[in-house]
C-alpha cells in the first residue's frame, strides 16, 4: 500500500489509516487508488472481522477530492477534449463506498476533524462513527458547483432523513460534532485526546464478537429501509436461520447457560 494511506491487520482488526495530514488528508490520485485498495483487502480477508477507519492528524479526517490536483486535471481534459473529468467516482469512491458497506464485518470510523465532500461521503459509509468533540462536517459538493457521490445522497437521508439532506446539500456549511450527534450523524462524541483509544477499544470488541451475527445484522438493516414490512420479515427469518446454525450462536448460548463471557470464533 502507498503512504498516503496506511493498512494494518492485528488480532482481527484492519485498520485503515488516512495519512495525508498536511494536506488535511484530501484524497489525491495515490491516495485514492491506496484507499480502495485497502477496503478491498479488508473486506474480502477473512481474518478480518472489524475494520477500522481513521486518519491521522487532528484537523481533518478527510476532505474529500484533493482540488489542487483536480485543477490541473480540468486544465489537461479541456486541452484534451475529452471529457473524462469525474472518473474518479467510478473508479475510487464507488469502489471504496461498496467494500465499507458491503463488508460482512462491521466498520467503525473515528472521526478525528472536518470531514468534508467525499470525506463525509466515507465516514456515513461506516456502520458506527465515533467522533472527536473538535471534528466537523460539511457536504460541500454544492459549493465547488458539483452532485453529490461517495453514496453521500443515499446514506446522509437515511441517517438524517431526506428534508434535512436536502437542506444539508443544496446549502452546504459547517456542522459541529455536537450538531452531528444530536443529527444521528454521530453514534457517539468523545475528547479529541480520547478518541484513537476509545475507538480502538470500540472495533477491538467488535473485531472479537459474533462476526456472523454482525454482518447480518448490516444485511438486515440495509434491507429493511428499501423493502415492505413482508419482505423485510422473509428476510429476518433467512439470515436468522443463517445464524442460528453457526458455531458462535452455540458457543453464546453454552457460555450463558454457564454464566461465562463467550469466545466467538467469528464462524
Amino acid at each position: 500500500m502507498a503512504d498516503t494511506v496506511l493498512y494494518e491487520v492485528s488480532d482481527g482488526l484492519a485498520t485503515i489509516t488516512l495519512n495525508r495530514p498536511e494536506a488535511m488528508n484530501a484524497m489525491n490520485a495515490e491516495a485514492k487508488i491506496a484507499f480502495r485498495d485497502a477496503a478491498q483487502a479488508a473486506a474480502a480477508d477473512g481474518e478480518v472481522r472489524a475494520i477500522l477507519l481513521t486518519a491521522a492528524g487532528d484537523r481533518a479526517f478527510c476532505v474529500g477530492q484533493d482540488l489542487k490536483e483536480h485543477i490541473g486535471l480540468l486544465a489537461a481534459v479541456k486541452q484534451s477534449g475529452s471529457g473524462q473529468t469525474m472518473s474518479t467516482v467510478r473508479e475510487h469512491y464507488n469502489p471504496i463506498v461498496r467494500a465499507l458497506t458491503g463488508a460482512a464485518k462491521p466498520v467503525i470510523a473515528a472521526v478525528n476533524g472536518v470531514a468534508a465532500g467525499a470525506g463525509f461521503g466515507f465516514a456515513l459509509a461506516a456502520d458506527y462513527r465515533i467522533v472527536a468533540d473538535t471534528a466537523g462536517f460539511n457536504t460541500s459538493f454544492a459549493g465547488v458547483a458539483l452532485t453529490a457521490d461517495s453514496g453521500i445522497s443515499w446514506t446522509l437521508p437515511r441517517v438524517i432523513g431526506p428534508s434535512r439532506a436536502a437542506d444539508l446539500l443544496l446549502f452546504p456549511r459547517s456542522i459541529t460534532a455536537q450538531e452531528a450527534y444530536e443529527l444521528g450523524i454521530a453514534n457517539r462524541l468523545v475528547p479529541a485526546a480520547e478518541l484513537r483509544a476509545e475507538a480502538e477499544k470500540t472495533a477491538r470488541a467488535l473485531a472479537s464478537g459474533p462476526t456472523l451475527a454482525y454482518a447480518a445484522l448490516k444485511e438486515s438493516l440495509a434491507f429493511g429501509l428499501s423493502h415492505s414490512l413482508e419482505e423485510t420479515l422473509e428476510k429476518e427469518d433467512e439470515l436468522q436461520t443463517r445464524a442460528g446454525a453457526s458455531e458462535d450462536h452455540t458457543i453464546a448460548v453454552q457460555a450463558f447457560v454457564n454464566k461465562e463471557k463467550p469466545k466467538y470464533l467469528g464462524r
